[in-house]
């Protein structure tokens, strides 16, 4: 009897530990791409969070921010699999709602990561103020231009939370507060460097006196700084970027580029596997998760603070 009941414990313990393993959840997060270091280093906290929080997730993301309809596939494909909850940033924040809507009828939580959606399905949003930022950036442009001049604008897209955001922060802000400054072109280069640096060259052969840049994601500052370049205009037009990268690091200890926002890349992973478990437990949070920014240059990119949240 002994051995019949010590065996009939050992199977009740396995079935327990299958049962355990069985509930462990699956969060996928699907983001805007790959093709930049920002995306690498939020999957890089999302994989913390994962250990820390003892759960699976994937990270996928279409090759280019302006992959729209591959997103979609994604966010479509992670949904069949029918996972515990889910992790999403926008690159077009309207054409994804009906997904979502599919999410909620499920009853998986969203958690939207970098790039809002135009809905309320999400819980909350973990992300930079990109308002906030690009408004500080449009402050720092000021200081740096005198408070005169023309000054020009490349976004990675028009459709994306970040992107609108991230405009109308910088564009909002130098209208209200700086009347000497005027904006003479907004672009779109899709976060694609090489769309940006023909736009970039673009708008300085139409604009010989622009006297400022600003670019509003990595692809898009790299694009401008190689524009400024090519068309002899390092020292003579400001240049102000966003997010981080080597090439952007470099380009700031050099002077080339005077500074740029960082956000906290890491952060916002982390910070998104962390409130999708909080949700599956049935805990209450705001609807907006800052996960800060920072303006860097070359006074105070080794500061330890702003390492922390530079990548390469």
């Amino acid at each position: 009897m002994k051995k019949r009941t010590v065996v009939l414990a050992l199977a009740l313990m396995l079935v327990a530990a299958a049962s355990l393993a069985a509930q462990t959840y699956y969060i996928p997060l699907i983001s805007k791409g790959f093709q930049h270091q920002f995306w690498q280093a939020v999957k890089e906290g999302a994989l913390q969070a994962a250990k820390d929080f003892k759960v699976n997730i994937t990270f996928e993301g279409p090759e280019s921010e302006a992959m729209v309809d591959k997103q979609i596939d994604m966010l479509a494909a992670a949904l069949a699999k029918k996972p515990n909850a889910l992790g999403f940033a926008a690159l077009d924040s309207k054409a994804a709602i009906p997904y979502l809507q599919q999410a909620k009828a499920a009853g998986i939580p969203v958690i939207a990561f970098d790039s809002g959606v135009d809905s309320d399905i999400p819980l909350t949003t973990c992300a930079t103020d990109n308002v906030a930022a690009a408004a500080y950036a449009a402050d720092k442009m000021a200081e740096l231009i005198g408070g005169a001049g023309e000054v020009a604008v490349i976004v990675h897209d028009q459709t994306s939370r970040t992107g609108i955001d991230r405009r109308d922060g910088f564009v909002n802000r130098i209208k209200s507060k700086y009347p000497k400054i005027t904006i003479v072109s907004v672009q779109y280069g899709a976060g694609d460097h090489l769309k940006s640096t023909d736009l970039a060259k673009a708008i300085i052969q139409a604009h010989p006196n622009l006297k400022g840049f600003f670019g509003a994601n990595e692809g898009s500052a790299i694009g401008v700084l190689n524009g400024v370049k090519e068309m002899g205009k390092i020292g003579k037009i400001v240049v102000i970027g966003y997010d981080s990268g080597a090439q952007q690091i470099a380009a700031i200890r050099s002077g080339e580029m005077a500074g740029a926002i960082t956000q906290n890349p890491v952060g916002i992973g982390y910070k998104t596997v962390e409130y999708a478990v909080k949700a599956l437990k049935g805990e209450k949070f705001p609807k907006f998760i800052d996960t800060g920014f920072y303006w860097y240059d070359k006074t105070n990119i080794d500061d330890p603070k702003i390492k922390a949240v530079l990548y390469q």
